[in-house]
């Protein structure tokens, strides 16, 4: 892992030291780069969050059914708080990729 780090640097000391297009094609490509692994990371980070909620509420469910119907609008509201973060990371993917403030 140091040794990808150490390349990713140098390869970008040595295209920021070019001229201004080679530097604005390696920002491009370092800026896709981050939004998928960033989007991969919220998305995975999203799912477990969600199947540890659903889970929580089908146990407390299962536990006392009187509750259900308030464990259940607290598990959407939960959801949908969770879904909002996703949402959060794939909008700075898009203004990384579409209106990056770096590119010259």
């Amino acid at each position: 892992m140091k040794k990808i780090v150490l390349m990713m640097l140098a390869l970008a000391a040595t295209a920021f030291a070019a001229d201004a297009d080679v530097a604005n094609q390696t920002l491009k490509a370092y800026s896709m780069i981050a939004a998928g692994v960033g989007l991969g990371l919220a998305a995975l980070g999203g799912a477990i969050g969600m199947g540890h909620t659903a889970a929580a509420t089908i146990a407390g469910t299962a536990r006392n059914p009187g509750l259900g119907g308030k464990l259940m609008t607290t598990m959407f509201i939960a959801l949908a708080m969770i879904e909002a973060q996703v949402i959060y990371t794939l909008v700075i993917a898009l203004i990384a990729l579409y209106a990056n403030p770096y590119l010259g």
